[in-house]
């Protein structure tokens, strides 16, 4: 197989991982012919590259001349550079000029500019009302806002205190917030009065104000004004607890009194999925956080301060996290809330046309709707700056690919990336310096011990198997909220191997030391006692023109297991026999027999979770008439009930 695209010697040449190399080889006194070279020392020599890697970014903080690494053998257990301390945020925040750190673009096309100068005042402001408020290092503030300059400033000014952050999108529903919040405890909840989705705007202050009457803690509730188009339209609750931001920050303050906290202090939770059960809560920590992170920017994306970095998100997503950590690359990071599709299915091209983007990212499915549509921005817009597009979320398929390059752009370093909530970051990545293969996830990260493993726990060079990381890493996360003894975090990642992080992926590495992935491991097909995994079959269907979507799911059937696949059509098409016979012709052709749906069938909706993964699990539970124990989670719960008692289904 030929690469789609190889980068040029100079691109490689003026790469930020071309100059880690070559200092990765001064330190370990040999030479690196390769990306592949660099990540095997990386792993096998873990202490020196995350050293190097501290001194590389420039990371602001005390080492005290503390190791990088302690108790390496243990894992859960090792620690990261420990008599360290550092402040996420002030590492955020070491640009203070007047070059332009966030760009905020909102659905109806209002545009706001913010220089790092601003910002850093408009955080100091804010930290200072936070700690007057009785915040202390260790306490919690929960956003409940849209993908907005003042979220980014609300999480900076709390984690520049030692404080620790979360956030959920406004799109929640309130049950799905006490099932976060509720868990964490938060004394300030930080919200907008709404957001903006598909050219509606959402008020959501009496959700909030609900949301802290049924939260203890919260003593306080910060209001942003987005919606609100004038100080006039801007009105608080009749309620103690609310103050409007602009009350709230009055100070004059403009300097930061950073908290320097040990390498492992908690910094973010995060939330699962939580679509068949309370989601759990994530918690990572300040020094893992913002190492992974500059690693990934820094060499895995080659980012630095010149850039114009993008990525479709909202702030519910571990997404949002990544993104705004490009700050500490000195980037200018552009956030955008509302509809990718509003007001036209390639307004996210338009934009970074318009705002010089050099590195866009989006979820795959993004990249497949504009396929479907045929839809070519690189016709329309001018991508001249764009050098790299970044697609995580779901598996990126061939097809994918081949238009990315013929529709979009040639000369383009196109990334399929992988990794989760779980980890904050990345075991599959990209890299600069790398050919780029259809349907291939370039490589596994710097300094993680990627492996695929089969059942009885053997590594696997070629085949399908688990995705494990075999040793420990800077972003493990600390725990789970509220789990003394451990004892929840351990049953998630380390049962299944002991002292091995099972990621929940099947996947495979390619012969040019690739990789894909090909489902979650919890929602393997069996039948027969063959496991499949769902993304190999949603490959197929993305070859037919007339599906829109699709969701495949096995269901028990006379002691074995029968796949089900259920598909959304494209307006104007309905599922019919020629269709069906053709998906199946797709399948059998490009797979096995084995993974031919025993049927298919029609629905008018697919549920996903708030950040658009599909829910397979939930649609399992279903169509076996058990209970889904939480709906919440799932942005469109209705589409469930399309699943319900298909006659289709008992024959």
């Amino acid at each position: 197989m030929s690469p789609l695209w190889s980068p040029s010697s100079e691109r490689i040449e003026a790469a930020n991982i071309t100059e880690f190399t070559r200092l990765a080889e001064t330190c370990a006194g040999e030479r690196f012919p390769d990306y592949h070279a660099l990540q095997q020392w990386s792993v096998a020599d873990r202490e020196s590259f995350w050293d190097l890697l501290w001194d590389f970014a420039g990371i602001v903080g005390d080492r005290n001349g503390s190791p990088a690494i302690k108790n390496g053998d243990l894992f859960p257990g090792t620690q990261w550079f420990p008599g360290s301390r550092l402040n996420y945020a002030e590492n955020l925040l070491r640009r203070r000029d007047s070059h332009i750190a966030i760009i905020e673009r909102k659905e109806d096309g209002t545009r706001t500019a913010i220089s790092y100068a601003e910002l850093y005042v408009r955080v100091a402001r804010l930290a200072e009302a936070f700690s007057d408020d009785g915040i202390r290092p260790g306490d919690c503030i929960a956003g409940y806002m849209p993908n907005c300059a003042d979220t980014v400033v609300a999480m900076l000014a709390a984690t520049a205190i030692g404080a620790v952050w979360t956030s959920c999108s406004p799109d929640f529903g309130e049950l799905g917030l006490l099932d976060r919040f509720g868990q964490v405890a938060p004394e300030i909840l930080v919200c907008a009065d709404g957001y903006q989705n598909i050219r509606k705007s959402y008020n959501t202050l009496d959700r909030a104000e609900r949301i802290a009457g049924q939260i203890p803690s919260i003593k306080r509730v910060v209001v942003c004004p987005y919606i609100c188009q004038s100080s006039e339209d801007f009105v608080l609750p009749k309620n103690p607890l609310f103050v409007a931001l602009e009350d709230y920050a009055a100070s004059e303050s403009a300097d930061i009194q950073f908290y320097r906290a040990p390498f492992e202090h908690p910094l973010f939770i995060l939330y699962s999925s939580g679509t068949t059960d309370k989601p759990k809560c994530i918690v990572h920590c300040a020094g893992g956080t913002l190492l992974e992170h500059q690693k990934e920017h820094l060499l895995q994306t080659d980012l630095g301060a010149d850039d114009v970095f993008f990525y479709y998100t909202t702030c519910g997503w571990m997404m949002w996290n990544w993104l705004v950590s490009g700050l500490a690359c000195g980037a200018s990071v552009i956030l955008y809330d509302g509809s990718p599709f509003v007001p036209r299915a390639d307004h996210l091209f338009e934009m970074a046309a318009q705002e010089k983007i050099t590195v866009f990212g989006t979820a795959a499915k993004y990249i497949a709707a504009l396929q479907k549509k045929d839809i070519r921005p690189g016709d329309k817009f001018d991508l001249s700056a764009l050098k790299t597009l970044l697609s995580t979320g779901s598996p990126l398929i061939e097809e994918n690919f081949h238009y990315v390059y013929d529709a979009v752009k040639q000369d383009l370093l196109l990334s399929s990336i992988s990794g989760g909530t779980d980890i904050l970051g990345a075991f599959a990545s990209g890299a600069p310096n790398l050919p780029v293969y259809a349907g291939e996830l370039q490589c596994a990260g710097l300094a993680l011990d990627v492996q695929i493993w089969n059942d009885a726990g053997e590594a696997l060079q070629l085949g399908k198997g688990e995705l494990v990381c075999a040793q420990s890493f800077p972003t493990i996360p600390i725990g789970f909220w509220n789990d003394d003894d451990g004892s929840r975090f351990h049953k998630a990642y380390f049962d299944r191997f002991n002292g091995v992080w099972a990621h929940g992926d099947f996947a495979a590495f390619t012969e040019h030391h690739g990789m894909i992935i090909f489902g979650r491991s919890d929602a393997l097909l069996n039948p027969g006692g063959v496991r499949i995994g769902t993304a190999e079959i949603y490959r197929q269907v993305e070859r037919v023109t007339e599906v829109c979507e699709a969701i495949c799911v096995g269901q028990d059937w006379n002691d074995d297991c029968r796949v089900l696949l259920f598909v959304m059509m494209q307006p104007g098409c309905s599922l019919n026999d020629e269709i069906i016979q053709r998906i199946k012709t797709e399948i059998r052709t490009n797979t096995t027999p084995r993974h031919v749906p025993a049927k298919i069938l029609e629905v008018d909706d697919i549920p996903r979770t708030m950040s658009g993964k599909l829910v397979e699990l939930a649609v399992r539970e279903v169509i076996h008439n058990r209970v889904v124990k939480n709906k919440e989670a799932i942005a469109n719960p209705e589409a469930l009930e399309l699943f319900r008692n298909l006659e289709a289904l008992t024959l």
